[in-house]
């Protein structure tokens, strides 16, 4: 039953929940690293997809690359054609505010846009993605557990990742948006559309205030953090 971009030959391939970091390479260290038995369900396009398990729940990862049309593809066949209910991206972000540092995690409650993907629905009005709740207060049980702090409110995603004005970031800061990254938009409204559950987990990685930005040891140990928390809040 495998799809143009996804060839796992039945829905039992690739677990009910899953983790979508957007680099493949990212999908691989996740799988090898903390999933026992993982076993390698996709390599079309190389965006490399894994089902193992963690703590004995049955638990995927797949690469979902850069950008909503991308994100969007994987998470929309992930849902419809192999039944995944859970899923939590696990990425990076640019920080538009002094007080949500270099290395934080920022949780998206919801996520504005630019984009026009909500044309799709044909809604008579503008749509407001947002996470599921569920999953978010298991996440937040699992962050006080791990004493993590986390940084939960409105994200925006953004098309355009090398912006013409340099200050295009101070709009959405003024409105309390706490930082841009690519993906979640897409992500919800494809969940939100076929009754599957979503989550945006990210680590501040750039700074919009400061110009900060991580080194990469310094991406290896945050994104470490970020990837044990998404972990831990699928099992429960």
């Amino acid at each position: 039953m495998s799809t143009a971009h996804i060839n796992a030959a039945k829905k039992g391939d690739i677990a009910e929940t899953i983790l979508l970091p957007g680099d493949p390479l990212r999908a691989k260290y996740i799988a090898e690293t903390y999933l026992d038995n993982a076993k390698c369900y996709n390599e079309i396009r190389g965006m490399l997809g894994y089902t193992g398990t963690y703590k004995g729940v049955p638990i995927s990862v797949q690469g979902s690359g850069m950008g909503m049309p991308s994100m969007g593809i994987y998470s929309y066949e992930l849902i419809k054609e192999y039944g995944v209910k859970n899923l939590i991206r696990v990425g990076s972000a640019g920080s538009f505010h002094e007080e949500v540092k270099l290395m934080d995690i920022v949780v998206g409650l919801s996520a504005s846009t630019d984009s026009n993907w909500q044309h799709t629905y044909e809604l008579p009005g503008q749509y407001s993605p947002c996470c599921d709740f569920d999953l978010l207060m298991k996440l937040k049980e699992t962050a006080d557990e791990q004493d993590i702090r986390l940084n939960v409110g409105n994200i925006v995603t953004c098309d355009v990742f090398y912006e013409d004005n340099p200050d295009w970031w101070k709009r959405w800061a003024k409105m309390g948006v706490l930082a841009v990254e690519m993906e979640a938009a897409a992500l919800y409204m494809n969940a939100a559309r076929l009754g599957a559950k979503a989550l945006t987990i990210v680590t501040i990685s750039d700074h919009f205030v400061t110009g900060g930005r991580l080194t990469a040891e310094e991406r290896e140990k945050s994104f470490t953090d970020m990837m044990k928390l998404a972990l831990e809040t699928a099992v429960k």
